[in-house]
C-alpha cells in the first residue's frame, strides 16, 4: 500500500503547536501581566524612583566592612605585593610617648596604625619599656626588630608578685574661712598591692579592691583559654569586661604581666588541637599550619608561617607572640 504525506503549511503546523485552550489561555495571560508588572515596578525603582543618597551611603558603609574582610583574606601573592608597598623605614632614636603620626609613618607605619596609637595613648596607655611597645598588635615584629636599638627605653621593667606601689592618697580641701581654703598636705604614699595576672589565683585576684568572683573567673579562664597574658589591653577581652572599659583601667593599677609565664605553642610539634581552640586561631587555620609543615618541613623561624595563605597580617600579628619554634 502506498503511503501518502501531506504536506501541510507551515502557519498551520504553528497553530497546532500554539493551540491553547480557554484554561491555559487565561493561565499564559495572567503570566504575562505578572512580567508586564514587575517590569514596570523595576523601571520605577532604577529610572523614576531612585534610591536616596542616605540609604546608597548605608549600603556602602555595609559593603566596606565585607570589602576589607575580602581584601584581608586574599592569597599569599596578594599579600606579598601589600608588603613591598611598604616604605622603607628612616631610622632615628625616638621616645614613643607622644611620637607624631607623620614620625610613625617615617619609621614605616600607616598613617591608620599610627592613628591606633594615638587612640591607645588618649586612652591613658603609656609606653614604660620596649616590651610594652612590642605587644601593640599594629606593629609587625620585624619591624620592630629594626627600631629596637634607637628607641629610648629600657628594653622591660621587672615587676616581682605581689610587689607594693606607692599611690599618693591627697587629703581634702576643708573651707576655713570665707576665700580661703586649708593648704593641702603633702601626698601621703598609700601602699597597694598589685598581683603578677598570669601567675596569680582566683584568691588572689578576689583580695583586690573591685575583683569579685565574676571578674576573677573571667580573667582566669581567658587565660587559660590564651596561655597567658601579654599585655593588659587583652582584659579588655574578656567576655565579663567587654562592655566594662572602666573596669579595664582599673585593673591597669592593681595587675602586671610577666610574659615569660606564657605558655607557648611549638609549631614544629604540635597538632591542630593548640591553635584550633586558641582565640586568635581555629581550626580551619590549625589544620592548615600543620598540612603546610607537612608538606614544606619544619618552620625555620614564627614569621615562615605567612607562607600560608590563610595568615593575614592581622591573625600573625595577635597569634605569633603565642608561637615559638625549637
Amino acid at each position: 500500500m502506498a503511503h501518502h504525506h501531506t504536506n501541510r503549511p507551515f502557519k498551520e503546523k504553528l497553530k497546532d503547536v500554539l493551540a491553547l485552550n480557554s484554561s491555559e489561555r487565561r493561565g499564559v495571560a495572567l503570566l504575562m501581566g505578572l512580567c508586564l508588572l514587575a517590569a514596570a515596578w523595576v523601571a520605577y525603582e532604577e529610572l523614576i524612583h531612585p534610591r536616596p543618597a542616605e540609604d546608597m551611603a548605608a549600603l556602602q558603609a555595609a559593603w566596606e566592612p565585607m570589602a576589607a574582610s575580602i581584601a584581608s583574606d586574599s592569597g599569599g601573592a596578594q599579600r606579598s605585593d601589600r608588603q613591598s608597598d611598604r616604605r622603607v623605614p628612616v631610622l632615628f632614636h625616638f621616645d614613643p610617648n607622644g611620637l607624631p603620626v607623620e614620625q610613625w609613618m617615617e619609621l614605616g607605619l600607616t598613617g591608620r596604625q599610627a592613628e591606633a596609637i594615638h587612640r591607645y595613648e588618649a586612652r591613658g596607655g603609656r609606653f614604660r619599656s620596649k616590651q610594652e611597645l612590642a605587644r601593640m598588635r599594629v606593629i609587625d615584629p620585624v619591624l620592630f626588630a629594626q627600631w629596637s636599638p634607637y628607641i629610648d627605653l629600657p628594653d622591660s621593667i621587672v615587676h616581682g608578685r605581689g610587689k607594693r606601689r606607692d599611690v599618693p592618697e591627697w587629703g581634702s580641701d576643708r573651707k576655713v574661712g570665707e576665700g580661703h581654703r586649708e593648704a593641702r598636705p603633702a601626698p601621703v604614699p598609700r601602699r597597694v598591692m598589685v598581683v603578677e595576672v598570669n601567675g596569680a589565683d582566683s584568691t588572689a585576684l578576689e583580695a583586690l579592691p573591685g575583683i569579685g568572683p565574676s571578674f576573677a573567673r573571667g580573667i582566669l579562664r581567658y587565660r587559660d583559654k590564651l596561655g597567658g597574658y601579654m599585655d593588659l589591653d587583652q582584659l579588655a577581652e574578656v567576655y565579663v569586661l567587654r562592655d566594662k572599659p572602666d573596669a579595664v583601667e582599673r585593673l591597669r593599677d592593681l595587675l602586671v604581666v610577666d610574659a615569660s609565664l606564657v605558655r607557648r605553642i611549638n609549631l614544629n610539634t604540635m597538632e591542630a588541637e593548640p591553635i584550633g581552640r586558641h582565640p586568635y586561631g581555629g581550626w580551619k587555620l590549625a589544620k592548615a599550619l600543620v598540612a603546610y609543615r607537612k608538606q614544606h618541613g619544619p618552620y625555620k623561624s614564627v614569621d615562615a608561617i605567612r607562607a600560608c595563605v590563610l595568615v593575614t597580617d592581622s591573625i600573625y600579628l595577635r597569634l605569633a607572640p603565642y608561637l615559638v619554634v625549637e
